[in-house]
């Protein structure tokens, strides 16, 4: 975000050099193609023009546009303008009068024999002219003025709400992730209260487990991003947690890719699936099976999860799939937008819940 605004700071600034660099060329070098001996007081007077011409410039830009023009103030702001152009054409002509300009531009022509189509002497043309040329020059430096700082402020307009949308999403994201981790820990927190009435040597070793885990969620996965050998690390030592409580009706089925190449995927991104699939797909009495599959092909992650569905555990499974899978459908909508595809299916034939996660990570 520095760095954007820093080229958009060093564009303006050679924007206005450029704008600058071209006036000086005009007031300087026009001149020249006269093909007369320009007088001294000719330059200071270009000097003096220019000096006004940038000072209207910033007046616009700094105090016109942003108190009368886009505060919807039209009106007023057309008439300063024309009080501007005004003030710079009588001016010019004061300016003009005090250096007797006139009379050295004229005797300078009379120097070069018969009058050149530049001038004819006739003073009352030479007055009109230059009064055109004053409105001219003011009216182009005004609407320049204009444009530039309209866009400007247009820029940084946008900025700002660009800047304020990151820090929404940036806040709802970590509501969210905030609402995933104790919902990941209290459920298995409870697996592991089930264990312990059971099987006090398996409870210990799962509690060992788990704290490695949440070692994972608490400190290794509080930035942006994760990489993938950490989620399929923690995916398999969910998977292993669960199983310590599961009986041999349950059939688990675990693949990730034989190669990988790690590349930065949000945390917990898969968890509320795998863990969705334990929730609803397993019984102690029932056949069944949770087969997952995470494929990778290239930068595209495909997140495979299929269980049975246990009907004792919950009638509808997306009306019991918790906050887990709500919050991470609103997180893949924020954090890879366009990016995505999740399709979910319940299969009352084969009694069969699927879910398929495709995330494209480039």
């Amino acid at each position: 975000m520095f760095v954007t605004k820093s080229r958009n700071r060093l564009v303006t600034v050679l924007v206005h050099i450029l704008i600058w660099a071209v006036f000086i060329l005009i007031f300087y070098i026009q001149p020249l193609s006269w093909n007369i001996e320009v007088p001294v007081q000719l330059w200071i007077k270009n000097g003096i023009i220019l000096i006004l011409l940038v000072m209207l410039f910033y007046f616009n830009s700094i105090v016109l546009v942003p108190r009368f023009l886009l505060k919807n103030r039209p009106g007023i702001y057309l008439l300063i303008l024309s009080a501007a152009i005004a003030f710079v054409v009588v001016f010019n002509s004061y300016v003009d009068y005090w250096l007797n300009l006139h009379q050295l531009l004229d005797n300078a022509w009379h120097k070069m024999g018969p009058p050149k189509h530049h001038h004819n002497g006739d003073r009352h043309e030479w007055d009109f002219g230059m009064i055109a040329a004053m409105i001219g020059a003011s009216a182009l430096v005004l609407g320049i003025s204009t444009s530039i700082t309209t866009i400007v402020k247009w820029q940084h307009d946008k900025q700002v709400h660009l800047e304020l949308e990151q820090d929404r999403v940036s806040s709802e994201l970590s509501f969210l992730k905030a609402q995933i981790n104790p919902h990941f820990f209290f459920n298995t927190l409870n697996n592991i209260y089930a264990l312990t009435l059971v099987n006090a040597d398996t409870s210990r070793k799962a509690i060992h487990q788990l704290s490695r885990m949440m070692r994972y969620v608490l400190y290794d996965n509080q930035n942006s991003t994760t990489q993938l050998s950490q989620e399929i690390a923690f995916i398999k030592d969910y998977i292993s947690l669960m199983q310590l409580r599961l009986t041999d009706k349950t059939k688990i089925e675990f693949t990730s890719p034989l190669t990988l190449a790690d590349v930065a995927i949000a945390p917990m991104i898969f968890l509320p699936f795998v863990e969705n699939a334990f929730k609803h797909g397993v019984s102690a009495v029932q056949d069944g099976f949770i087969d997952i599959k995470i494929d990778q092909q290239d930068s595209v992650i495909d997140l495979y999860v299929v269980n049975t569905i246990i009907k004792e555990q919950s009638n509808s499974l997306e009306a019991g799939s918790g906050i887990g899978l709500n919050n991470t459908r609103r997180r893949l909508d924020l954090l890879y937008p366009g990016k995505h595809l999740l399709a979910i299916n319940e299969n009352a034939v084969q009694n069969t819940y699927s879910v398929h996660l495709t995330i494209n990570l480039l």
